[in-house]
């Protein structure tokens, strides 16, 4: 009986990665797309987009039935907001005001950071091999990613900024699903109202400030478009040649845009019960293979301009720790979480959430 009940955890783990995997790598594909080829470069009004999307979908959900009525206190939310919005905002500014190599560089100080809240917040135990294992990851993703380093004082105050809020907002969607007993697609019902609210009263101004282009100038009326598609239709080729839009540009950036949206969903999702399956930093260190893939597939993609042997080397070390970090996090004493109780001292394998994997196997 229990084995069958470990072959069943292990089955929903494999396929929460794997939905992790493909709905991450696939938005990141797709809005690199967006924002390269067609030039849409409002990173936090998409967000709010995609947010939005979340909170449609979960309405849906639970008007069918789907999402339990759950609890969540409004201090806790406003936490959640605050270090999700500041982890996303703080991405983007990061990104903007440091070098590529120092963007990556401040990406994997998350996972150091994370195993610092696990053990001073949740008292956890990382064994000798569990450690090692995590630096060849970040060794492995350091020489495969990168490339010039460059840091000025603004931009690292941002790095820090996006560095400690990424770290505790996934921290807080462990500690919330564990605290209140939320599954994923109740916690998302949650904090995604609030974050689209928010990220779409803020995003044009932020936006506005990094791109020095306005979100509603950008050219992507659904009307103008499709009146283009049926004036050319039914007129002769050219007759309506002043009252040209475009059309197929800005019809594929409106399907990329709701592509974008709708692949977030997914994504929004698999977070959160992956690190409620996991942990904060389970969820960093395999979340390097989609570093990994991100970076197989741009080169199938986009051209292998930027492939070389010691990217490779790097994509080799990586994929190497994350195996070595999957086994020896799972051996005893590889990851423990300490806990008092009325008999005395004594440690637990840190695994994840029960609670919520329950409600999520069934979603």
């Amino acid at each position: 009986m229990s084995s069958t009940k470990a072959d069943k955890k292990a089955s929903g783990d494999a396929a929460s990665w794997l939905f992790n995997v493909v709905t991450s790598v696939g938005i990141i594909l797709v809005n690199k797309a967006l924002m390269a080829t067609y030039g849409y470069s409002f990173a936090t009004t998409l967000t709010g987009l995609h947010f939005a999307t979340t909170t449609l979908l979960t309405v849906v959900l639970r008007w069918l039935g789907y999402i339990q009525p759950s609890h969540l206190p409004l201090p806790d939310l406003l936490k959640f907001v605050l270090f999700a919005n500041f982890s996303i905002v703080g991405m983007n500014v990061s990104l903007m005001w440091n070098s590529v190599g120092f963007y990556q560089i401040a990406k994997l100080s998350m996972i150091p950071v994370s195993c610092f809240l696990e053990v001073v917040l949740d008292k956890v135990r990382y064994s000798r091999d569990t450690k090692l294992s995590i630096l060849v990851v970040l060794l492995g993703v350091a020489v495969c990613t990168v490339t010039d380093v460059s840091v000025n004082a603004k931009g690292f105050v941002a790095a820090v900024i996006a560095v400690w809020s990424t770290a505790l907002q996934q921290y807080y969607v462990h500690y919330l699903q564990r605290r209140y007993s939320l599954g994923s697609f109740n916690l998302l019902g949650h904090t995604a109202p609030a974050q689209a609210a928010s990220l779409l009263v803020v995003g044009p101004f932020l936006d506005y400030w990094l791109t020095n282009n306005r979100v509603d100038a950008y050219a992507y009326t659904f009307t103008s478009t499709w009146l283009q598609i049926c004036l050319d239709i039914i007129a002769p080729k050219g007759k309506f040649k002043h009252l040209a839009y475009a059309p197929d540009e800005y019809l594929i950036t409106q399907l990329f845009i709701v592509l974008s949206c709708s692949i977030a969903v997914g994504t929004n999702l698999s977070q959160f019960i992956c690190i409620g399956r996991f942990t904060a930093v389970s969820f960093q260190v395999l979340g390097h293979m989609k570093t990994i893939l991100v970076l197989i597939l741009g080169f199938i993609l986009f051209g292998k301009e930027g492939l070389n042997l010691h990217v490779v080397v790097g994509m080799i070390i990586a994929v190497a720790g994350m195996i070595w970090y999957g086994n020896a996090s799972s051996k005893p004493g590889g990851k423990e979480r300490r806990s008092l109780s009325m008999n005395g001292n004594k440690s637990q394998k840190y695994d994840g959430l029960p609670e919520s994997t329950e409600v999520d196997d069934k979603v």
